[in-house]
């Protein structure tokens, strides 16, 4: 009797926990579906010939700003939650601009949210509240999840002022992302 009374008390509270979290999957996903589509009208709009506009000397360009995200989506997935090694910025070729044409950026950043999803689905949510070393802070992987998200914002919130400088008015706003 003991033992079935642990086993109720003990579903009553996992079940819930379990819930939750695989509902912040299944949200996080819609919302992180919305912000790729949101991303690829805006890097859509912008005409190729810009793809090398700055802001300021200092900035990223348009095209590095899309590379860059691409580059941070794959760190964050594939390397800092699912331990693979890092690639290296200064020798890989994948995210660098290089030579590459805008319709080669925007695939590149397609095939990178896919495996990004791809990497999302298969999560393990039991790992939610374990830490990473984050920049020198200490970080739980869910919180991982939504930094992931805040700098994919961060910087293209930064390309459709690029687009404003250009005299272009970005696609509307996608809700929910």
């Amino acid at each position: 009797m003991f033992i079935l009374m642990i086993i109720m008390i003990f579903g009553t509270v996992e079940a819930p926990l379990f819930a939750q979290q695989n509902d912040f999957i299944k949200e996080y996903l819609e919302r992180f579906e919305n912000s790729r589509k949101y991303l690829i009208a805006v890097a859509e709009m912008m005409p190729e010939d810009k793809y090398g506009f700055k802001a300021t000397q200092e900035s990223l360009s348009f095209a590095e700003n899309l590379m860059h995200i691409g580059y941070a989506m794959d760190w964050h997935s594939q390397s800092l939650l699912g331990g693979r090694e890092s690639r290296d910025w200064n020798t890989d070729t994948r995210f660098k601009v290089s030579n590459k044409s805008k319709k080669e950026i925007i695939k590149i950043i397609e095939e990178t949210f896919d495996e990004t999803i791809r990497f999302i689905q298969q999560f393990d949510i039991a790992q939610f509240d374990e830490e990473l070393d984050y920049f020198g802070l200490n970080r739980t992987k869910q919180q991982i999840f939504l930094l992931l998200v805040d700098h994919i914002t961060h910087h293209r919130g930064q390309i459709l002022v690029y687009l404003r400088l250009n005299g272009l008015v970005p696609p509307r706003y996608v809700l929910y992302q």
